[in-house]
């Protein structure tokens, strides 16, 4: 009986203060569709820097006293350093070969002689491809035999970190101002509404109604306009992904749509949850005041 009048107590709210709800709703719209843009594109850009990171390779070459028996022996030792995915052995004969492959010239018939190194191509577990758990791997492969001769493109390694750090703060930064707009403005309007029924608030106390019966209505009220927002955030943005973006930019499309599966009940869930919130501040700040 309590759950249902709490239901109708907070949909009669939304409807008791309609420009309030309607202005809530239309900014939560717009502050939820703008986050949804903002989290499609960091959701993406992560995922292409955890493929970029799958991609790092070491590559380690031997010097002449090496000999293949020592080289492949040592790969395997490599194969079992934390953080090494995969490792692949080149022989002198497999060097050639690639080299006859990327430039069209036999290095044999040029020079008369291989003078290519033996190699191992190392595959880093992409969790292990930050810069300095490849400097602890890289120790460790130092450790293992001298002169060896490691090789990897450590700046653009550190740049793409140092990006990823940057897009990060800014996206959450972003992201936290327009989820602390939308808390504000449903918790603005919840206390609209119970300030327009403070005298039958005050009523339900004298007679010893609880906290939770006073309350429940308006954080209903508060989860409604945030789902409404939601809901229609995730349309806005399904509109703008499958019927703009896919018609003029199918390239950045192809990039981004993965993202939208998660971000579109996101978007729902979110506003649910900054609604409820909202309402659950603007509640607690109410009673305790009166």
């Amino acid at each position: 009986m309590g759950l249902l009048y709490s239901m109708k107590e907070g949909f009669s709210g939304i409807g008791r203060a309609k420009l309030p709800a309607f202005v809530t709703i239309a900014v939560g719209f717009f502050s939820l569709l703008l986050l949804g843009l903002f989290g499609t594109v960091s959701l993406s850009f992560y995922q292409v820097i955890q493929e970029v990171r799958s991609r790092v390779e070491l590559e380690v070459f031997f010097d002449e006293t090496v000999n293949d028996d020592q080289a492949r022996s040592l790969g395997e030792k490599m194969q079992a350093i934390p953080g090494v995915a995969a490792t692949h052995y080149i022989s002198r004969d497999e060097a050639a070969s690639r080299f006859r492959r990327d430039f069209g010239e036999d290095v044999v018939t040029i020079l008369g002689m291989n003078p290519l190194p033996r190699s191992v191509t190392l595959n880093i577990d992409q969790r292990y491809a930050l810069p300095d758990s490849i400097a602890v791997i890289r120790k460790k492969l130092e450790a293992l035999h001298q002169g060896l001769d490691i090789r990897y493109n450590q700046e653009y390694l550190t740049g793409i970190e140092k990006n990823a750090r940057l897009f990060t703060l800014i996206t959450a930064g972003v992201g936290g101002v327009i989820a602390l707009a939308t808390i504000i403005l449903n918790a603005f309007t919840v206390r609209l509404a119970m300030y327009a029924r403070r005298d039958r608030i005050k009523t339900m106390r004298l007679v010893g109604a609880t906290r939770w019966f006073i309350s429940a209505p308006f954080l209903i009220e508060g989860a409604v306009l945030g789902l409404v927002s939601g809901g229609l955030a995730a349309l806005g943005l399904w509109l703008i992904f499958e019927q703009a973006l896919l018609r003029y930019e199918p390239a950045i499309y192809q990039i981004l749509h993965p993202s939208t599966y998660v971000i579109y009940p996101g978007l729902v869930l979110l506003g649910i949850v900054l609604g409820f919130f909202g309402s659950t501040w603007s509640v607690a700040r109410f009673l305790r005041v009166s």
